[in-house]
């Protein structure tokens, strides 16, 4: 009885349009007050519980690094690479949007974060370069979930803490997925602006100087993926630790090598760090404690035994996850969607012989499908609000990205190869 007043609750909460956060925080309360046989400051203590780990020291970190790269200049000096890697393509400056969202993958972490920045930077110039703003704005939205399966991506370390997972072989395993979403993504682009005539290539010769001016610049940028990777992979620091030296190395460059912070800019990004980082974390705090109660009452083991019993094998399995998580991706936020429902499926894709790294990128790439699925993705509003597009104007434009993904999506579950290859090899 407890159980279904809880997830009734929770139901209704999402649907009044309450934030997931608090929506999971009252579900919760309402099941310890109902009559679940525990006691009231058990769930105050699986709350704090839920964040002691200093895996989860990670987020935080990342998500400074992020701030301080867009605050320090970082994100126009990889704009000026991308478009001068794409200038000479159908639709330059779309081009320059995808490919700008793979660059900030391994900066920002976070692809609500990327879509709300390439929202505010290039939409607007975009439009004024005659590329019809619902176009504009689905690319943004539909580049920005690249940055899910680009290491360091916050997804990653939430799924390899939550389900106890390598998350240095999650890192790993987004490498190929994310490029291959990216180069696709890009052939598609140009494949419509030059059907509608959308910002036709630039001929004129680029200088040596500008390539090698603009390339250096983009390149010190680059190189925190690869330093992150790198330490991870030779022993050097742990992913907490690569949190701590991506921030060390954000400050450095931008203090020291592009001169553009300040301390009146620190603070400012700082506090900005501060709040997106709360934001994330509380959001695991209580649906720690939701997952806690739901274990209590055995419904992991309950779905696992009849998911085991009702499906036959592992591609029907797979099918089934996808539809599932792609359905509850339109309504909830990515985070809580890994926190709540990966312990519910990690432990049956097991019993098929499903490889734990090979699930949690399909697991990420469905959240984040879901994320510009109406009626509720997440980066969907974000980019319509910033952007000022309707939401009917952006559900047209963003189909052909959302069947894409679709595409890109089932060759990813169907071909394990391309996430267990490169953590095969490095690790």
């Amino acid at each position: 009885m407890a159980v279904l007043a809880a997830l009734g609750a929770l139901m209704v909460l999402f649907f009044m349009g309450t934030p997931v956060a608090f929506a999971l925080f009252l579900s919760t309360f309402l099941y310890f007050l109902v009559g679940a046989d525990q006691p009231l400051v058990l769930l105050i203590q699986r709350l704090a519980g839920g964040l002691e780990s200093v895996s989860l020291l990670a987020i935080p970190f990342f998500i400074m690094a992020g701030v301080f790269m867009n605050y320090s200049g970082i994100t126009t000096r990889l704009l000026n690479l991308a478009e001068l890697c794409t200038r000479r393509f159908h639709g330059g400056l779309a081009q320059s949007n995808v490919l700008l969202s793979t660059f900030m993958g391994g900066l920002s972490g976070s692809n609500i974060a990327d879509a709300a920045m390439n929202a505010k930077l290039l939409v607007p110039q975009m439009d004024a370069r005659g590329y019809p703003t619902p176009f504009s704005a689905a690319i943004t939205a539909a580049s920005s979930l690249i940055t899910s399966t680009i290491p360091p991506g916050i997804a990653l370390i939430i799924y390899g803490y939550v389900n106890n997972v390598s998350i240095g072989r999650l890192f790993m395993a987004g490498v190929v997925p994310g490029i291959g979403m990216a180069l696709v993504m890009m052939v598609m682009v140009s494949i419509m602006c030059r059907r509608h005539g959308y910002q036709p290539p630039r001929r004129e010769r680029v200088s040596r100087h500008e390539w090698i001016s603009v390339t250096r610049a983009g390149l010190i940028a680059l190189a925190l993926p690869v330093l992150v990777i790198g330490g991870i992979r030779i022993g050097v620091f742990t992913p907490t630790e690569a949190g701590a030296m991506a921030v060390a190395y954000a400050l450095i460059v931008g203090v020291f090598v592009y001169r553009e912070l300040r301390p009146a800019t620190i603070a400012l990004a700082t506090r900005e760090s501060l709040l997106s980082a709360v934001n994330v974390l509380f959001i695991i705090c209580v649906a720690s404690g939701f997952a806690r109660f739901l274990t209590w009452e055995q419904v992991p083991q309950t779905i696992t035994t009849f998911l085991s019993a009702e499906v036959s094998s592992a591609v029907a399995f797979l099918l089934l996850a996808n539809a599932i998580l792609l359905v509850l991706g339109m309504f909830l936020e990515g985070n809580a969607i890994l926190i709540v429902l990966s312990p519910l499926l990690a432990p049956v894709a097991a019993q098929f012989g499903i490889d734990p790294v090979h699930f949690g990128i399909i697991f990420i790439f469905n959240a984040a499908i879901g994320t510009i699925t109406p009626p509720l993705g997440t980066v969907m509003f974000t980019t319509c609000s910033i952007t000022g597009v309707k939401l009917p104007d952006f559900i047209r434009a963003v189909v052909p990205f959302w069947l894409l993904l679709i595409a890109m999506l089932l060759l990813v579950t169907f071909i394990p190869a391309l996430s267990l290859t490169l953590p095969a090899l490095v690790f």
